[in-house]
């Protein structure tokens, strides 16, 4: 396994219990250390969460460092004296767009002992999706994607998991850990930590948000403006103006043959009425409606803690003989929540996203 991924479907049989048998797999293998930044992680049908629990349980009583950092600053309830409320839609679009309970869950509530759980706070969110595997045996790997540990993520979201085994890359994703884990905030995480490693036959770009976040914004415009056959998008929400710029240009101008993909539209709907509701914002939610025009919107249920969770969740684009994946939303928020993103170039794994892509389309056009 040089690169290896897996594309999840809203409400595939069996779905679920397969993901968290090969995320069981991919932490069983460890025999060093296993570090995980994870924006979500309540997975509570034991049918689902107890192959996984089990695994980093083994692994820790084996003796292998298993660290947990996840996002901490989701309001809900009462946290100590301070009194605090969940969050509606609009403010979960204004910190970036990925509503999730404010809940932990009785995993990271009450974690096995061995196992150390840090929280992450921030203005914006710790949204980022990985794990670090034997960071310092030669063996590093690394499995990361759009996908949170929930029982929803895995069940009805669509959603990307890549698996990566590339001890050069790993050591870059070790670093934004320990940056997070040690301050315990993400606030100047990330700078400086960008770059290209080669993995197998094939080159793979690395960005972290926020330090470089508006570094990212201006290097997936570069890749869909440099495309010539194909464009595809996969995104929840569509909110950066410099993206939405690019993509408007791409249409406007003919730029490819092949320009479509897919967006979660009940997600985007509250971000247009907040558009509309700024006379400042004109201008982008024309932009987006414009593009928008070319894509397939999946009406997911709207957000509720306790509803279900059936986003289109993905944040890929597939440009020519390259694709963007991994936790970044193409957003402004993105820039400045904790996230990572990776260009994966081969044609290999383009013609596998852009076959998944549209897939998706075809099933909610």
């Amino acid at each position: 396994m040089a690169i290896n991924v897996t594309f999840l479907k809203d409400g595939v049989p069996e779905q679920a219990l397969k993901v968290a048998s090969q995320l069981a797999e991919f932490i069983n293998a460890a025999n060093s250390s296993l570090h995980i930044a994870i924006y979500d992680f309540r997975l509570k049908d034991p049918k689902i969460s107890e192959p996984v629990i089990k695994a980093l349980t083994d692994r820790a009583d084996a003796g292998v460092e298993v660290k947990v950092a996840y996002y901490a600053g989701k309001p809900a309830g009462t946290r100590g004296s301070r009194k605090v409320v969940e969050m509606d839609m609009d403010q979960f679009v204004a910190v970036g767009g990925d509503p999730a309970p404010a809940d932990i869950g009785d995993f990271l509530s009450n974690p096995p002992k061995n196992i150390q759980v840090k929280g992450i706070f921030g203005e914006k969110l710790m949204h980022n999706k990985y794990v670090v595997r034997d960071i310092h045996t030669g063996n590093g790997t690394l499995w990361t994607g759009s996908t949170n540990f929930t029982d929803d993520a895995w069940s009805f979201q669509e959603n990307n998991i890549v698996q990566i085994q590339s001890p050069q890359l790993c050591l870059f994703y070790e670093t934004d850990f320990q940056e997070l884990w040690v301050k315990g905030d993400i606030r100047s995480t990330g700078v400086g930590d960008i770059g290209q490693v080669r993995v197998g036959q094939n080159l793979v770009d690395f960005a972290f948000s926020p330090g470089e976040g508006e570094t990212i914004d201006q290097k997936i415009s570069s890749l869909i403006s440099s495309a010539r056959q194909r464009i595809k998008i996969a995104s929840m929400v569509l909110t950066s103006r410099a993206i939405l710029a690019t993509l408007a240009e791409a249409i406007q101008f003919k730029q490819v043959d092949d320009f479509s993909g897919i967006y979660d539209a009940t997600q985007m709907k509250h971000v247009v009425s907040q558009w509309q509701r700024s006379s400042k914002s004109s201008g982008i939610s024309s932009t987006f409606e414009e593009v928008a025009g070319h894509l397939v919107g999946k009406h997911s249920t709207p957000y509720s803690p306790t509803g279900k969770h059936d986003f289109m969740h993905n944040k890929v684009v597939v440009c020519d003989d390259a694709v963007v994946t991994g936790s970044y939303n193409f957003s402004h928020s993105a820039t400045q929540n904790a996230e990572n993103m990776l260009i994966l170039h081969s044609k290999t794994l383009a013609d596998q996203y852009a076959k998944y892509i549209d897939e998706l389309i075809s099933q909610y056009k």
